[in-house]
């Protein structure tokens, strides 16, 4: 999210003083390419500030991207585009606002939206004040309401939500919920979309590889969900550390029933270490014009410095039941001049 919270300040500057202990000198071979150095053919403006990043693909072909930005207590904006490497916007119908406070749930903190179609009306599932909300459009653009201005009931702080239609006709509603850490969870979803079925929720994913938690921390973090169904298998991608962390980075899991048990790749697909940038995480997958897998995801704006963070995409192939990152196609997304 914007600013990714746990439930105390003093987590928080635990977690970011242990991220901060884990970074190489400057002087290191680690140290991140500058702007100039790895976007010398862009001379465009760079789409920053959106951090959890989802694009969502319309049947006309036009793609659309929403995201967390640093304007995070008004709402989202959303850009859109004809081929994924020239963008416009922001084009909300309010002020390049898509979805705001004035219309639907929450104050503060509007995190990590999902934007899916279902019959002739757009669904948005998004994070505000630490717990989940559902609006509703006519169109991608917005605006996004809610008759009634209310979050997804559950009994504790939840964030990042990801919808999956699954083939039983079921909607299964993965999100985190922080307690004890950010932890994954599922539960069905009642028929309107609009509740949890508590009865039904379980544990999917916390951190319990070296890799997912790096920096040590009291409170580990596994968040921002997606799930897929191929075939007999379900696919969870996810992210894993705290977001300040060079070390943020996206795994996926796999489980034959959509509750569960997930098996953890062992190393991350998406890290600094492949793509060679900063804090590589918290995206969405989606397919292009060509049916090709993409994963959308942020990362650090540098170096030194975590935020604006900058919007990215890297191809994803899918072969003999494995996911891997084609590094070499990651790009960060522009503006039109």
């Amino acid at each position: 999210m914007n600013i990714k919270q746990t439930t105390t300040s003093t987590r928080l500057a635990l977690t970011f003083l242990a991220a901060i202990a884990v970074l190489p000198s400057c002087g290191s071979s680690d140290t991140m390419p500058t702007d100039k150095q790895s976007n010398a053919d862009k001379p465009k403006q760079q789409i920053l500030t959106e951090a959890d990043p989802t694009i969502f693909k319309d049947s006309d072909g036009t793609y659309y991207l929403y995201g967390t930005s640093s304007e995070s207590s008004k709402g989202f904006l959303v850009y859109k585009s004809s081929n994924l490497d020239q963008w416009t916007g922001p084009v909300g119908v309010v002020d390049g606002y898509c979805l705001t406070n004035e219309t639907s749930f929450g104050t503060t903190g509007f995190w990590a939206p999902q934007v899916f179609k279902r019959d002739d009306t757009y669904y948005m599932f998004y994070t505000a004040n630490e717990q989940i909300a559902v609006a509703t459009a006519k169109s991608p653009l917005g605006p996004f309401t809610q008759s009634t201005k209310k979050m997804v009931d559950a009994p504790c702080k939840t964030i990042d939500p990801f919808v999956l239609f699954d083939t039983d006709g079921k909607a299964y509603l993965y999100h985190v919920r922080l307690q004890q850490g950010n932890r994954i969870f599922v539960a069905e979803l009642s028929d309107d979309l609009s509740s949890i079925v508590e009865s039904t929720a379980k544990e999917c994913i916390s951190a319990s590889l070296t890799w997912e938690d790096t920096a040590n921390a009291d409170w580990t973090v596994t968040e921002g969900p997606t799930v897929l169904h191929i075939g007999d298998t379900y696919y969870m991608f996810y992210s894993a550390n705290d977001f300040r962390n060079i070390d943020y980075a996206v795994g996926v899991a796999t489980a034959k029933s959509p509750f569960g048990p997930w098996t953890k790749s062992e190393q991350p697909i998406i890290s600094r270490t492949n793509i060679g940038r900063y804090g590589t995480g918290h995206g969405d997958l989606f397919t292009d014009a060509k049916g090709n897998w993409q994963y959308v995801f942020h990362t650090h704006n540098s170096f030194t410095e975590v935020a604006p963070r900058k919007t990215g995409v890297v191809g994803v192939t899918f072969q003999q039941g494995t996911f891997t990152a084609d590094a070499d196609s990651f790009r960060y997304l522009y503006l039109e001049k």
